[in-house]
C-alpha cells in the first residue's frame, strides 16, 4: 500500500519538472515507481491527474485542482510537524497543574508571576483543592502534593516541609487561658483540619520527646483558609501551615502558642506521572518550583 503524502509529493515533483524521470531521480526510485504513486492518486480521485506523453506531462483540469490542494496541504503537515519541534523544544502551550489550596494561595500563585515572566509562551492552569486529585483521571500534568505519599506510580521530588504552627486568637486565650504544655489542649477547643488522617490526635515534638494528644473541637473544615478565619474570630486553637498564619501572627489577630513544641512539619514533593516524558513546558515548572521551594 503507497502512502499517500509521499505519492502527493511525488506527484507535485513529476507536475513540477514535467517529466517522470526528473522526479524520479529527486527521489532516488525507478521512473516506474513514479508512474506507480501517480496512478495511486489518480485511482483515489477517479480521474486523470497528469496528461502524459513521451517528452512530457501537463497538467489536466482536475489535475490543477488537486496540485494546488496538494501543495497546500503537505504546507499544513511541515507547518504541524515544525510547530511540535518547536514545543519539543521551547516551554510553551497550557500546564495543568493542581496544589493544596493554603500553599497555592500563599505561596505558588505569587510566585507564577517570575515563572510565567520567564516562559511568556506558557500559560498555567491552576487548581486549589486540598484533597489528592488523580493526576492520570483529572488530565493534571503536575501537581504539589503535602503529607506522605502513597505508592501511586508518580514521580515525585521532595521540597522544603511545610511547617505547622499552633495559633489562636487573643480573644480566646483571654478567656478560655493560654496552654502551658502539650497535654493542656485536651481541655482546648482545638479545630480539625478533615484531611488529616489522625485529625483527633496532635503530635508534639519537644526535643527528642514526642507528645500524642487526643484533641476534640466543635468544628473540623477541609479549608485552611476557613479554619483561620474561624480562629480569627476566636472559635479556638488551630495547627495549620506558617504560611497560612505567618501574616496574622505578626499582625496580633492570632497568637502562636506552645511555641517551645514543634508541631509535625509535614512532606511536600512536586509530583507528575511517570509514564509522561516532561515536555520543555512541564521541565521547566519542575525546575522552578524546586528553585523556589526546595
Amino acid at each position: 500500500m503507497l502512502d499517500r503524502f509521499t505519492s502527493m509529493s511525488i506527484f507535485i515533483c513529476a507536475a513540477d519538472k514535467r517529466s517522470f524521470t526528473e522526479a524520479a531521480e529527486v527521489f532516488g526510485i525507478s521512473t516506474t515507481m513514479v508512474g506507480k504513486h501517480v496512478r495511486f492518486l489518480e485511482e483515489r480521485v477517479g480521474a486523470k491527474l497528469l496528461n502524459r506523453t513521451t517528452r512530457q506531462q501537463s497538467l489536466t483540469e482536475v489535475g490543477r485542482i488537486y496540485y494546488e490542494r496538494c501543495k497546500q496541504l503537505l504546507a499544513d503537515a511541515e507547518a504541524a510537524d515544525a510547530c511540535a519541534d518547536e514545543m519539543r523544544i521551547s516551554p510553551r502551550g497550557l500546564l495543568k497543574v493542581h496544589a493544596p489550596v493554603s500553599f497555592g494561595s500563599q505561596r505558588l500563585a505569587p510566585a507564577l508571576a517570575a515563572y510565567l515572566g520567564q516562559h511568556p509562551e506558557v500559560k498555567v492552569d491552576l487548581t486549589l483543592s486540598d484533597r489528592a486529585a488523580d493526576l492520570v483521571e483529572e488530565g493534571y500534568e503536575v501537581a504539589i502534593r503535602i503529607g506522605s505519599l502513597p505508592d501511586s506510580g508518580l514521580v515525585a521530588r521532595a521540597l522544603q516541609p511545610y511547617r505547622m504552627w499552633l495559633c489562636a486568637a487573643p480573644a480566646y486565650l483571654s478567656q478560655y487561658g493560654t496552654p502551658a504544655g502539650a497535654q493542656d489542649l485536651a481541655q482546648h477547643n482545638c479545630l480539625g483540619f478533615t484531611y488529616w488522617g489522625k485529625k483527633n490526635v496532635w503530635r508534639l515534638h519537644q526535643g527528642d520527646r514526642i507528645e500524642s494528644v487526643q484533641v476534640s473541637g466543635c468544628l473540623t473544615v477541609n479549608n485552611g483558609q476557613a479554619l483561620r478565619t474561624a480562629a480569627i474570630a476566636g472559635m479556638g486553637i488551630i495547627m495549620q501551615p506558617e504560611v497560612l498564619v505567618g501574616d496574622d501572627v505578626a499582625a496580633g489577630r492570632l497568637v502562636r502558642i506552645l511555641a517551645d513544641y514543634d508541631a509535625p512539619s509535614r512532606p511536600m514533593h512536586i509530583v507528575y506521572p511517570a509514564d509522561r516524558r516532561p515536555t520543555p513546558k512541564l521541565k521547566s515548572f519542575i525546575d522552578f518550583v524546586l528553585a523556589s521551594f526546595g
